[in-house]
């Protein structure tokens, strides 16, 4: 990238502020929106420019989102809780944020999904896998709200899966700690590290990766039951204790893709050594 852009990140929290700070350190001008009001003073400490934006809120302010939308990248960042709604305050945010999106100058998104998206297929999963969900889950809110934003001719978007995020604050080993019958326990875990995280979204727009789709997750995938029984041990807290192994289903996502098209290599390809 010859010319260091401005970049936008929606969501400068857990996982938008480190990759804020790599931006900065690339000398990228960076935005960062955040729904809490305490962080804005973190933000400005870190020369990120700040907005206080919450999607789901009637007092929304559209003037400042307005403002923070006049980038080059837009980096969505902004976790779906799936669990407490179904998704339906996620897709009236998505829903909101695409009317200003249609406004406004950002010409390339990186959308940072997840691989909840895919389906529990008993075997390795690639991206051409969503073809699953589309047929047998098209109502999937996740899938939608990534079709929402990639089937648009007015900007480009590139979709990076994560599998399930660990490191910095986040203690999987606290997760099931103590708990008794938990099931599953001869699955593959799906995981990755901040660390990995952080690379792989810098990398891609380092290398101006648009019109992409792209699953990110550790190489190795150990048994639930020994992940957790690890991981709490290691906090100094009680192990789970995990049912026999009955009729499961799982998957075990592939991201062989991202590693060929970008070559990467992750810094922690091993989720036992996550924490060692």
């Amino acid at each position: 990238m010859e010319d260091k852009r401005t970049i936008s990140i929606m969501g400068c929290g857990w996982l938008g502020m480190p990759l804020a700070e790599r931006l900065l350190q690339q000398g990228y001008s960076v935005k960062g929106s955040t729904t809490t009001p305490e962080k804005i003073e973190v933000l400005l400490e870190k020369d990120i420019q700040p907005y206080l934006l919450d999607l789901g809120s009637d007092l929304l302010d559209k003037p400042a989102l307005e403002d923070f939308l006049d980038t080059d990248v837009l980096v969505l960042n902004i976790p779906p809780h799936l669990r407490s709604d179904g998704g339906e305050a996620y897709m009236s945010q998505m829903q909101l944020l695409l009317r200003f999106l249609l406004d406004s100058p950002v010409s390339r998104i990186l959308f940072v999904s997840s691989t909840s998206v895919y389906q529990d297929l008993n075997r390795v999963v690639t991206e051409e896998d969503i073809s699953f969900t589309e047929e047998l889950e098209p109502k999937n809110m996740l899938l939608q709200a990534e079709q929402l934003i990639q089937d648009r001719e007015d900007w480009v978007t590139t979709i990076v899966r994560f599998a399930g995020l660990v490191g910095g604050n986040r203690q999987p080993g606290r997760w099931l700690a103590g708990k008794k019958n938990v099931p599953d326990g001869d699955a593959p875990v799906n995981l990755i590290h901040r660390d990995d995280c952080v690379n792989i979204l810098y990398r891609i727009i380092e290398q101006e990766r648009w019109g992409k789709v792209y699953n990110a997750c550790a190489d190795e995938h150990p048994r639930r039951r020994d992940f957790y029984t690890s991981t709490s041990v290691a906090l100094g807290l009680a192990p789970p204790e995990f049912q026999d192994m009955t009729e499961t289903r799982f998957k075990l996502i592939n991201s062989q893709k991202l590693k060929d098209e970008l070559s990467y290599t992750f810094v922690h390809p091993e989720p036992m050594a996550f924490f060692s």
